[in-house]
């Protein structure tokens, strides 16, 4: 694959799409093709399951149905969109993939590892980001500007639970980006968007450099 698949992670309110949208404009201005999308969603099946999702339908039956859920729109998107723009050498933004999934229902969700693993195993085939974005923030101050950015709409299905869960949230991205420190990278959301935007954009920039590096590189004779 030629183009990088970068995933922007964390909870409700940290800035994720601020941050996607700055990161392509940066990304744009040094002249890459940029494809921006988001999950639940990205593709136009992966859409429809989103609205199921997010309302809160499938909430009666349970995290274990919402796992699975997450995970056929989730194929759709990597298969219809995600996969051939990597291909094509897009850079690929996308708000929210696998991590969420390990977090809102494999942790918070209380589902069985071994079961979330098999899931996650069929839905992205193999694809993994490149890099991982975690904007961290409290939670406190998350449901703050989730709510204001809402206004007078209701809650979707995540932003209503107690804030309990979501510290619980904050914590397992913070763990997920520890375990894989080589993917993930942690950023402080709760500073001005325009620093946070420069952190993000310097990372990404030495991703590409040594992508460069790495493909110029002669091989050795054997």
């Amino acid at each position: 694959m030629q183009g990088l698949f970068i995933t922007f992670e964390g909870g409700e309110g940290a800035g994720k799409s601020t941050q996607i949208a700055r990161l392509a404009e940066h990304l744009r201005a040094q002249g890459d093709d940029v494809l921006v999308t988001r999950e639940p969603g990205g593709s136009p099946g992966a859409e429809a399951v989103r609205h199921v999702i997010l309302s809160g339908a499938a909430e009666p039956f349970g995290p274990a149905m919402e796992a699975l859920l997450f995970a056929a729109a989730r194929n759709d998107h990597v298969e219809q969109v995600m996969r051939p723009a990597l291909r094509s050498g897009q850079m690929v933004l996308c708000d929210r993939y696998i991590d969420s999934s390990r977090v809102y229902q494999g942790v918070t969700g209380n589902l069985d590892p071994d079961l979330m693993r098999a899931i996650e195993r069929a839905a992205i085939n193999g694809l993994m980001p490149d890099l991982t974005i975690i904007l961290d923030l409290a939670a406190e101050v998350g449901l703050q500007r989730a709510n204001a950015r809402r206004g007078a709409g209701a809650a979707d299905r995540f932003e209503k639970e107690t804030i309990d869960m979501h510290h619980k949230r904050r914590d397992a991205y913070l763990a997920i980006a520890k375990a894989e420190p080589e993917r993930c990278q942690v950023v402080a959301a709760d500073r001005p968007a325009g620093e946070i935007a420069r952190e993000i954009a310097a990372v990404v920039d030495h991703l590409k450099l040594q992508r460069s590096v790495k493909t110029k590189q002669p091989e050795v004779a054997k």
